[in-house]
């Protein structure tokens, strides 16, 4: 996976955008929080002025004058509250809402929450508690006191959580915006190399000599590149045609004097030269198709189209024998090779099966994901599995008595092999011998299932 840059984009993406979503929750969160803290701190700083404001002194004890104006004061557990505690034992004057709890700085919670003290409250809740030290009067009269005012947590909690909710979801959707954004922007980012794909197999279909310079900047050097290396291909086949031709022109007059010089030999002798000849032109023509074969890689074969083209030519040779033709090809089945080796590959093994045929010539292909799979079979006298190696040399046959001059399995093996495919005997289910033309899956097809 961690070879596609569509992977790769993505991945990156996810992490960049988790890293900043989670970053901006944090940052958000802790504003907020410190906001809401701070209006609380500064709701009971209030509240302790105010309470500050109402105390005085009465026969040498503190008094409170009059209430405050806030209900929830007055009521049991109401959400507010307050403690007057004296230094001098008396006890401490409270509001209403803090019921029978009397607070006590001994019990509060060692660590204090958003700069509060906490404390249970009069309902088993709890509650954040701020203190500040006082004194009222000067010299013997002089009275010291905390002030404490509180809140119930649980307003704090249900402030955080109305403002958390709906930035988690707000976030979360920004992600995803986010997160699809990069998608598409790598799916745009990337469809030049789709294009510039595209372009490349239709080089390799034989259906364009070169790649338009088209794109984006950071593309078109690379496009240039490309047509550069197929023009330097392009001179490369040239020159090995021209010259695989001077080599066949160049052979051709000294195999004829040859041919001329042996006639003078005895017969015994003369007959064993004129074989050797024709060997050596016949490996000749062999290495020379080779060759071509070996530049030509851009062109390719419709199965269907050739095949049957192949049998019109045959099927005259086996209507005296009444010998059924049956065809079973996909239309939309391409073999990536040049048509005239497709031809040359299949006729020799299509010749052969038209030959030993009796009644019956099947031909069918099947595609596969490891390559493109053209079978002949037929219903003559087949051959020994252990002779199948020994059919495919060079001028074997399957008695003395065949005609034909024992090339043609060779010559089909050395075109599918120069394709990097391979040539496959073994027994018809008709009865006789059924040969297999393996051609590599499509370059193209390949190319397009690692992009996806």
């Amino acid at each position: 996976m961690m070879r596609s840059l569509r992977f790769r984009l993505a991945f990156g993406a996810l992490v960049a955008i988790a890293v900043a979503v989670t970053l901006a929750w944090l940052f958000l969160s802790r504003l907020f929080t410190d906001y809401v803290v701070d209006q609380y701190a500064g709701e009971m700083s209030a509240l302790a002025d105010t309470l500050a404001a109402r105390v005085a002194v009465e026969n040498g004890r503190l008094l409170l004058a009059g209430d405050l104006p806030d209900p929830r004061l007055s009521l049991p557990a109401g959400g507010r509250y307050w403690q007057i505690s004296i230094d001098d034992g008396e006890p401490p004057l409270r509001s209403r809402s803090l019921w029978d709890v009397e607070l006590n700085p001994a019990s509060f919670a060692k660590s204090p929450f958003a700069g509060f003290f906490e404390a249970e409250g009069p309902d088993g809740s709890p509650m954040l508690v701020a203190s500040r030290p006082m004194t009222l009067g000067d010299g013997a009269a002089k009275k010291a006191f905390v002030v404490h005012t509180a809140f119930s947590r649980g307003d704090l909690d249900a402030a955080l959580e109305s403002y958390h909710r709906p930035m988690r979801r707000m976030l979360l959707t920004m992600g995803c915006v986010l997160l699809m954004a990069a998608f598409l922007q790598g799916w745009i980012g990337l469809s030049p190399l789709r294009r510039l794909r595209d372009r490349v197999a239709d080089i390799r279909a034989g259906r364009s000599a070169k790649i338009d310079v088209e794109g984006p900047s950071e593309v078109r050097p690379l496009v240039s590149e490309l047509n550069l290396l197929l023009s330097e291909r392009e001179t490369a086949v040239a020159r090995a045609r021209a010259r695989a031709s001077d080599l066949a022109h160049g052979l051709k007059t000294p195999l004829t004097v040859l041919s001329h010089l042996v006639e003078s030999l005895p017969p015994e002798k003369r007959s064993a030269a004129l074989q050797q000849i024709e060997l050596v032109r016949q490996r000749a023509d062999r290495q020379l198709q080779a060759a071509r074969m070996g530049v030509e890689r851009m062109t390719t074969t419709v199965a269907l189209s050739l095949a049957k083209k192949l049998v019109d030519v045959l099927k005259p040779f086996t209507v005296e024998k009444g010998v059924e033709w049956h065809v079973d090809i996909a239309s939309d089945l391409v073999i990536e090779a040049d048509p005239a080796d497709v031809a040359e590959a299949l006729g020799n093994i299509l010749d052969n099966a038209a030959r030993f045929a009796r009644s019956r010539i099947e031909l069918t292909a099947e595609g596969l994901r490891s390559g493109i799979l053209l079978k002949v079979a037929d219903d003559g006298p087949g051959a020994d599995p252990q002779d199948y190696d020994l059919l495919q040399k060079r001028g074997s046959r399957m008695n003395e008595d065949s005609e034909g001059s024992g090339l043609g399995l060779a010559i089909s093996g050395d075109i599918v092999e120069a394709y990097g495919g391979r040539l496959d005997l073994s027994a018809s289910g008709l009865g006789g011998l059924e040969v297999t033309l393996t051609f590599p899956a499509r370059q193209r097809e390949r190319f397009l299932t690692s992009m996806s």
